[in-house]
C-alpha cells in the first residue's frame, strides 16, 4: 500500500514565509513539516511514497529526492494547479494500486496513527478517515459518527450548529473507487476531498478512525511557534559538536541547534528555540521561544521573544522583538490573544535599536532603519525610516 502525500500548496496565511517555499517545507525543530510527515509513513512500514507536488516544488524535490535517506521509495506528481485537495488526488491515479493511504504534507501526525489507518482498512475493506478531537472543532473539518460510522462531514460550521467535536485529521484510506467519487462531485471553486467525502458520508461506506497522540497543525503564523515547541518538549537534549557556543553563553536543553551555528559571549538562548543552520547570536543578544531559519544573525544586544526570523534576515544590535499576547488580522478574520512577538521574513534586515511590536508582520526584503518602532503588516521590499 502506497502513501499519496499531499505537498502542493501555498498556504497564504503564512505569509511572507510561503513567498520563497511551499508551506510543508517550513522548518520544525529544524526540519521541514513534510519531513515529520515521510518519517511516519516510513516508521508505519509503507516504503512507497508518492508526494503530490506542484507550488516551488523544486524546494521539495530537492530536499528529498529518490527518499534513499529515509529508507523508502519517493515519485513525484505534479499538479500543476493549485485546485484543491479533491483534485490533488485525481493526479496519482496512475501511479497507484488498488489501495493507497492519503496524508497531508503539513500536519504532524505519529506513525502509530498511519498504522491504524492502514490496519482499519485491511479489516474492513471500506473507506477510513481519521479524525480527532478539538477544542476548535468549527476551525477545521467537523465529523459526526455513529458508532464508527462516518454520518456527515461539515467544513468550518458556525460554532452553535457544529454536530460533534471531532474533526477530520486529515489521513485517508482509499481504494480506486475514490477516483470516480471525485469526479461525480460537484464542489463549488476548488474540487476539496472533504466534499466528496461528505457526499458520500451516511451510506456507510466511511469508517473513522479515532486519532490518539500527537497531531499538531501549522495553518498560521503563530502555529509556527507553538508546534515547533511543542515538539522541543518531547525531544533529547542533544550535543552540537559543530556549533560554537562561547563557554559564557547559555544555551538551554530545550533547544535545537543547526551546523555551523555560533553563539557569542554572554548570550542566552532560552528554552522553545530553533536556530537554523549557519546562524550567528552576537554577544548578550537573549532569544527565546522563536525559530531562526537558516543564516540568520541576531546582532549583538538583540532580544528576540516569540518571534520568527527568516532566512538570511539581520535583526540589528539592540533591537528589540519584545513578544507577548497580541490580536491579529489574517485574510480579514480577527484573531485574539495569540502568541506572536513578530515576523521578520527572508533577507528583511532591522537596523540596530529597532523597536518591533506584538504580532509584527514584516515581509521579506523589507528594510527598517536604525532606531525606527514598527507595528503591523509591513509589505515586502520596503523601507520603514525612524519618524
Amino acid at each position: 500500500m502506497k502513501a499519496v502525500i499531499l505537498a502542493a500548496g501555498e498556504g497564504t496565511r503564512l505569509e511572507p514565509l510561503t513567498a520563497v517555499r511551499p508551506k510543508p517545507m517550513l522548518p520544525v525543530a529544524n526540519k521541514p513539516l513534510l519531513e515529520y510527515v515521510v518519517e511516519a509513513a516510513a516508521e508505519a512500514g509503507i516504503d512507497e511514497i508518492v508526494i503530490v507536488v506542484g507550488y516551488k516544488r523544486e524546494r521539495i524535490q530537492n530536499h528529498f529526492g529518490d527518499g534513499d535517506d529515509w529508507g523508502v521509495d519517493i515519485e513525484y506528481v505534479l499538479q500543476e494547479k493549485q485546485l484543491g485537495t479533491g483534485h490533488a488526488i485525481l493526479q496519482v491515479e496512475d501511479v497507484v494500486g488498488d489501495e493507497f493511504v492519503v496524508l497531508n504534507g503539513d500536519l504532524i501526525m505519529g506513525s502509530e496513527s498511519v498504522e491504524r489507518l492502514v490496519r482499519r482498512r485491511e479489516a474492513t475493506g471500506n473507506t477510513v478517515m481519521s479524525v480527532i478531537r478539538s477544542r476548535q472543532p468549527s476551525a477545521y473539518g467537523v465529523v459526526e459518527l455513529d458508532g464508527d460510522t462516518v454520518v456527515s462531514v461539515v467544513e468550518k460550521p458556525p460554532e452553535h450548529t457544529q454536530p460533534s467535536n471531532l474533526i477530520n485529521a486529515g489521513a485517508y484510506a482509499f481504494d480506486r473507487s475514490i477516483f470516480d467519487a471525485i469526479r461525480e462531485t460537484d464542489s463549488p471553486g476548488e474540487q476539496a476531498i472533504t466534499d466528496t467525502l461528505s457526499r458520500i458520508a451516511g451510506h456507510g461506506d466511511i469508517e473513522g478512525v479515532r486519532f490518539e497522540g500527537q497531531w499538531l497543525d501549522v495553518s498560521h503564523l503563530w502555529d509556527l511557534l507553538s508546534v515547533n515547541g511543542r515538539i522541543l518538549d518531547h525531544m533529547a537534549a542533544a550535543d552540537h559538536p559543530s556549533v560554537s557556543v562561547h563557554e559564557s553563553a547559555v544555551v538551554s536543553d530545550n533547544c535545537v541547534v543547526g551546523p555551523d551555528t555560533y553563539v557569542r559571549a554572554n548570550a542566552t538562548v532560552l528554552p522553545g528555540v530553533s536556530l537554523g543552520a549557519n546562524v550567528e547570536v552576537g554577544s548578550n543578544a537573549v532569544v527565546s521561544n522563536s525559530v531562526v531559519f537558516a543564516d540568520a544573525t541576531i546582532e549583538p544586544g538583540a532580544v528576540v521573544r516569540d518571534c520568527i526570523v527568516g532566512e538570511n534576515a539581520t535583526v540589528g544590535e539592540n533591537a528589540t522583538v519584545s513578544g507577548g499576547d497580541t490580536d491579529i488580522v489574517v485574510n480579514g478574520n480577527h484573531y485574539e490573544n495569540v502568541r506572536l512577538g513578530g515576523v521578520v521574513g527572508d533577507n528583511a534586515d532591522l537596523g540596530g535599536g529597532v523597536t518591533v511590536s506584538p504580532g509584527t508582520v514584516i515581509g521579506n526584503g523589507t528594510t527598517v532603519a536604525t532606531g525606527a518602532s514598527v507595528s503591523g503588516r509591513i509589505e515586502s521590499n520596503a523601507t520603514v525610516r525612524r519618524g
